[in-house]
């Protein structure tokens, strides 16, 4: 997989989408918004967990968002690596599959700073 095409073709898609049901993408981005909010539990602690849910529900795109925001929020391959053992452990041989997405993906991204 090519992730930066695959990315760049994911968002154009949800840009274009975005515009047909504007009120939709809104409340979408403002649920998101609340969601990652830093509370009890911090924005990066709350990104391993989407990043889980991404890995079990086979999100291609999700773990792309994930990755990145991942990557922003400064995770070390190490913290990676755990979180994506505890998502194989949940989710059996197919989340093992998508584990070894989601590592390529920081490989890959991690070196240039996530864009």
């Amino acid at each position: 997989m090519n992730w930066d095409d695959f990315m760049d073709e994911t968002v154009a898609n949800i840009t274009a989408l975005s515009k047909e049901m504007p009120e939709t993408a809104k409340g979408f981005n403002q649920m998101g918004a609340a969601a990652k909010k830093g509370g009890a539990l911090d924005e990066k602690t709350k990104e391993i967990m989407a990043l889980g849910i991404a890995i079990a529900t086979r999100c291609d795109s999700c773990i792309g968002f994930h990755i990145k925001a991942l990557i922003r929020l400064g995770i070390t391959r190490d913290e990676l690596c755990e979180a994506l053992a505890m998502a194989t452990y949940m989710g059996g041989g197919p989340s093992y599959a998508y584990s070894a997405k989601a590592l390529a993906a920081f490989d890959l991204w991690a070196g240039e700073g996530a864009t």
